[in-house]
C-alpha cells in the first residue's frame, strides 16, 4: 500500500513527519530535531504498530512510502546537497535560496516549480551516473 508521508519544519524549529492517508485502524507520525530524526522516529512508530497489531490477530499492511517535503526539511533531510548550487542550476539567486531553506522567506509558485525542476533534473543525472 503507498501512502503519503508529509514532512515538514514546525515553527518551533523541530521537524515532523506523517502519513497523509487513512490507515486501517491507526495513525503514522513521527517528530524530531532534524527530518531524519522524524523520519526514524515515524519508522520506529510503524514497526511497533506492527507488532502490537500483530500480536492482536490484525493484519498490518505493508506500506510503501512516497516522501513530500517542504524547502526546509528537504534541505535538512539531504544535507549534501549544496544549496547554492541547487539555486544557480534551478537560476535562482543564492541568497535568496537561502532565505527559502532557513525559512526566513517563502517561495512562490514559479519558484518551487524552478526549484522541483532542478532537483529532478539532479536526481535524473544522479540515477545515469556509474563509477
Amino acid at each position: 500500500m503507498k501512502v503519503t508521508v508529509i514532512m515538514e519544519k514546525a515553527s518551533d524549529g523541530n521537524y515532523s513527519c506523517y502519513v497523509d492517508d487513512n490507515l486501517p485502524g491507526f495513525g503514522l507520525a513521527g517528530f524530531g530535531k532534524t527530518a531524519e530524526s522524524a523520519k526514524d522516529d515515524m519508522l520506529k512508530a510503524y514497526q511497533e504498530m506492527k507488532e502490537i497489531l500483530s500480536a492482536e490477530g490484525k493484519e498490518v499492511p505493508n506500506l510503501e512510502f512516497i516522501y513530500k517535503y517542504d524547502m526546509q526539511s528537504f534541505f535538512n533531510y539531504f544535507s549534501f546537497l549544496n544549496v547554492t548550487k541547487v539555486a544557480e542550476f534551478a537560476g535562482i539567486n543564492p541568497s535568496l535560496m537561502r532565505q527559502y531553506t532557513s525559512g526566513v522567506a517563502n517561495a512562490g509558485e514559479k519558484q518551487y516549480a524552478k526549484i522541483k525542476d532542478a532537483v529532478c533534473k539532479i536526481s535524473k543525472e544522479l540515477s545515469a551516473a556509474t563509477f
